[in-house]
């Protein structure tokens, strides 16, 4: 791919702080629009900013690709997709701005490179696919002060190790995303939000028959007894299906909202949730197979993706939580809660964690970038 700008003065001024830090054995702690800060585990060294390197390189509304900074505003990037008819399907999460409420005319504060680091997803991941199926190429800047170009512009570059995709979700510990080519797809034409009063087991059930049906099913929820669906597509296909299926159809604006609140973690359940945490108890992710049955653990649920993310915000024990997801054939990741940040995310066993570690020394010998973000002692 055409990688980041080399003589572009931002980068200059990353690589060289960057070869201080490997010479001096510096931790450094990537940073861009601090909207993210909370995930993962601790943040440990000397704030590495990446927010001048910044602007859209190149798009192609035609090709469906773009390619984009690191640091540059995420609501940038969506903006310019809005004016083609464009998006990212997957929804990643904006989150809040980076010192408090956004102010007046500011975007949200959340940067390209935090989402391909963090690999979030929002409302239509089952649907759609994640972030990492969106990852054409990356560049990236690795431990030993070089700057390294993966993958492509184009959708059917797939040959050789797809390092760009596996940075996303890398939580930054295996070198500076620099710039990242994205796949986009056009914003669907027709869109619908139902709701229906059901108990857990049968929607579950229910998204499940669904599934494996021909619907133009893009989202799911459900929480305190209320399923909620969004149909998106042709609008011949979601009139069909709603026909199908029926519901209390929830009027445009409401439903945007919901699914905006839902997306950015800013509607009623997370808004509950985050009192709780103050209060002391954690919010956890726990991804499952889709037909798993309900969770039953004491704590607020929502269940998102046909089933396969749940939502809880419980003060039970994290050991019991992550038996209880392993029984059903997923993991637990403590989203956000109180204390000690090390373990959110599960322990890996020994042949990923082997992996993981013998890609933190190919790409950061010195182990300087983002220390214990997404493994412990890495």
């Amino acid at each position: 791919m055409a990688g980041a700008n080399d003589d572009s003065p931002a980068l200059q001024r990353l690589i060289e702080q960057v070869r201080e830090a490997a010479a001096s054995q510096t931790a450094l702690d990537i940073s861009g629009g601090l909207t993210k800060a909370f995930y993962g585990g601790p943040r440990v060294g000397q704030p590495l900013d990446v927010t001048p390197l910044c602007g859209i390189s190149s798009y192609e509304p035609s090709e469906l690709v773009v390619t984009v900074r690191a640091g540059t505003p995420l609501a940038e990037l969506e903006a310019a997709l809005h004016e083609q008819g464009q998006c990212l399907p997957f929804e990643p999460p904006r989150f809040g701005y980076r010192d408090g409420p956004a102010p007046a005319g500011a975007g949200v504060g959340g940067t390209v490179g935090g989402m391909v680091a963090a690999g979030l997803a929002g409302p239509a991941r089952a649907a759609v696919g994640g972030l990492r199926d969106y990852v054409l190429g990356a560049t990236l800047l690795n431990g030993r002060a070089e700057v390294l170009s993966f993958g492509g512009q184009v959708i059917k570059n797939v040959a050789g190790y797809d390092v760009s995709r596996l940075l996303a979700g890398s939580m930054g510990i295996l070198g500076v995303i620099c710039e990242v080519s994205l796949k986009v797809l056009p914003r669907l034409p027709a869109t619908l939000t139902l709701r229906m009063e059901m108990d857990e087991a049968s929607a579950l059930k229910k998204l499940n028959e669904w599934a494996g049906q021909p619907l133009p099913l893009n989202a799911s929820a459900w929480w305190e007894g209320m399923l909620v669906l969004r149909l998106s597509g042709a609008a011949a296909a979601v009139n069909a299906a709603h026909a199908r299926l029926g519901g209390e159809v929830i009027e445009a604006p409401m439903a945007a909202a919901f699914w905006q609140g839902l997306r950015d973690h800013s509607d009623e359940y997370f808004a509950g949730a985050a009192k709780a945490v103050e209060a002391g108890a954690s919010l956890w992710r726990l991804s499952v197979p889709q037909i798993a049955p309900p969770l039953h653990l004491s704590g607020e649920q929502l269940t998102e993706w046909g089933g396969g993310q749940r939502w809880l915000c419980t003060a039970v024990a994290g050991g019991t939580l992550r038996d209880a997801a392993a029984a059903l054939g997923g993991h637990a990741i403590r989203f956000r809660g109180p204390g000690p940040r090390d373990g959110a995310f599960a322990p890996l066993k020994a042949p990923l964690d082997r992996i993981h570690r013998d890609l933190k020394a190919a790409f950061d010998p010195a182990g300087i970038f983002n220390r214990g973000r997404l493994v412990a002692g890495l």
